[in-house]
């Protein structure tokens, strides 16, 4: 009771701002309802890989690249298009070390779903050890465990943020077309876990080409993964550059993820 009342009395005398239209959010988090409410969601989207398609796209639809070639995991669960405001949300994260959105952004992954996904073990994507040092922590971490605190099912179920090792320290990803991204990342990964008969649940922040899933999502298959799961906060269109939307306020490298 006091706590609660502490924090009415603090909100009403420093007010927390919307991290995206700077005017009072009204609520614990930094993200006003409208502009929460005004997030693009990835509603129409292909059933494999979550790529954005056409609206009116037939339930259950594949996109021209799942329906041509062979993927290793199973499924992507991206809810929010990579664009306006979820773009400057996850740029603030990453790359400007705001860190306490992490519970931000579970709460907008989960709050999309109709029913949580089963699975058997939580990999967050792991980052080279240079990268991680530089960056200060692991944003696949850092959102597998908030996911893991917002949601009971979550809690009981392992994450283990050794259980992938990224072996070779590439080139960022950023910038790279589709065909680049996978030469990138050929041999990136090995496995430091025991994966077989399980339902693996891959966590990243946004998926653009797939090629990370899919370099992932092989080597937990050949680990022997019963099944192959990306959870995704969000997922590029096939032309990143349509979304040269409205300015950011941050800079052009937060333009493509990495």
């Amino acid at each position: 009771m006091v706590n609660s009342r502490l924090d009415t009395l603090l909100e009403k005398l420093f007010p927390r701002q919307c991290l995206l239209c700077r005017q009072p959010s009204h609520n614990p988090q930094p993200l006003c309802h409208d502009c929460r409410t005004s997030l693009p969601l990835n509603h129409c989207a292909c059933e494999q890989c979550a790529l954005p398609l056409p609206t009116g796209a037939a339930p259950g639809a594949l996109c021209e690249s799942c329906l041509e070639g062979q993927r290793d995991f199973d499924r992507v669960i991206a809810p929010l298009v990579y664009g306006p405001g979820i773009r400057q949300l996850v740029g603030a994260w990453k790359y400007r070390r705001q860190t306490l959105l992490s519970p931000l952004l579970a709460s907008l992954w989960l709050e999309h779903l109709t029913q949580l996904p089963a699975c058997d073990l939580l990999l967050p994507v792991p980052l080279h050890w240079r990268r991680q040092l530089w960056r200060g922590f692991n944003q696949a971490a850092l959102l597998g465990r908030a996911l893991q605190r917002s949601h009971p099912a979550l809690a009981g179920i392992p994450l283990l943020e050794g259980g992938l090792q990224r072996r070779q320290h590439t080139r960022h990803q950023a910038g790279l077309g589709a065909g680049a991204r996978e030469a990138n990342l050929a041999g990136s990964f090995r496995l430091r876990a025991e994966v077989s008969g399980l339902r693996v649940a891959v966590i990243d922040d946004v998926v653009t080409t797939g090629a990370t899933a899919q370099e992932v999502a092989a080597v937990l298959k050949d680990g022997g993964a019963a099944s192959v799961q990306i959870w995704s906060l969000a997922r590029t269109p096939a032309h990143p550059a349509t979304l040269a939307g409205p300015a950011s306020g941050l800079s052009a490298e937060y333009a493509a993820p990495q």
